[in-house]
């Protein structure tokens, strides 16, 4: 199974679409078991994740391979070593492991100021240290890693990827990587569940792209495809990409998830393609 169960939701309300709120202990204990008894092996959480580590320490994460991420180092740090230290420590405290299978930067672009070298080489440091198997980057967009990559080796990168933000894939970054022997995981699947909500149900501020929407769901209403189906076919098409991260809000909801994955045929995917970053990249979509 090629998707990873993504746990900002076990730690904290989580996407545009979310009317649950934070999920609860008993519904991500099942949640835990669905995935397991479905081949789901990679578990993908953050510090800044609110509570998600430590739910996910709590419910036991036996069989998971757990991904998890660095904030940004404050400013002024004068020990940089020993906060990144104390930082992984606290994680793996929190999640009840002696080890991670990847820690990721939450902000790589760190590592290309003034204490990029030695951010990295602690980060190396824990992987020699058997904290973790593998480091790499969480990126915003695929454009950040020319320099990055120009300065540094990372085993794992995670990228956003779907149908209406295209452009690991149309970059050539997504080939690059794969090239690379760099283990690939993509999210944002859904575009944090605007492409799951109905037309009616799509908030205002997202009217300037109201022909995408138009297209979108005539697309679906043609095709009777739902929406899941469709945004998972997608990334899923592209062998490259070793792991598709998925949140869910409830057991029914990852379900649906696991069912349209498994699936998941050959269908000739609408061309929701575009490159407006306010659309794109949910970190500024309050700015609308």
């Amino acid at each position: 199974m090629r998707l990873a169960l993504g746990t900002a939701q076990f730690g904290l309300r989580y996407g545009i679409a979310n009317q649950v709120g934070q999920v609860t202990r008993s519904s991500a204990k099942a949640m835990l078991q669905l995935a397991t008894a479905n081949g789901i092996d990679v578990l993908d959480t953050a510090i800044a994740y609110g509570e998600s580590e430590t739910c996910l320490g709590e419910l036991g994460t036996k069989g998971f391979k757990l991904v998890t991420k660095l904030p940004a180092v404050p400013d002024g740090c004068t020990d940089v070593n020993g906060w990144i230290q104390e930082q992984a420590a606290s994680s793996l405290t929190r999640l009840g492991v002696s080890e991670v299978y990847g820690l990721l930067l939450h902000r790589p672009q760190q590592l290309l100021g003034a204490e990029g070298k030695t951010l990295y080489q602690i980060l190396q440091g824990l992987k020699e240290a058997g904290w973790v198997q593998k480091v790499g980057v969480s990126i915003y967009a695929p454009s950040e890693l020319e320099a990055l990559t120009q300065r540094y080796r990372f085993d794992l990168v995670q990228a956003p990827f779907n149908l209406v933000d295209r452009r690991l894939h149309a970059s050539g970054w997504l080939q690059k990587l794969k090239d690379g022997g760099v283990e690939i995981h993509t999210r944002s699947a859904f575009l944090q569940g605007l492409l799951l909500m109905s037309r009616d149900s799509i908030p205002k501020k997202f009217s300037p792209w109201a022909d995408l929407w138009v297209k979108w769901h005539a697309w679906l209403s043609h095709h009777a495809v739902s929406a899941v189906h469709a945004c998972l076919a997608f990334p899923l098409s592209f062998p490259e990409i070793d792991r598709v991260v998925v949140g869910a809000d409830s057991v029914s909801q990852l379900k649906q998830i696991i069912s349209a994955a498994t699936s998941v045929a050959s269908i000739d995917l609408p061309d929701l393609h575009c490159d407006a970053e306010n659309l794109i990249n949910p970190a500024l979509w309050n700015q609308l």
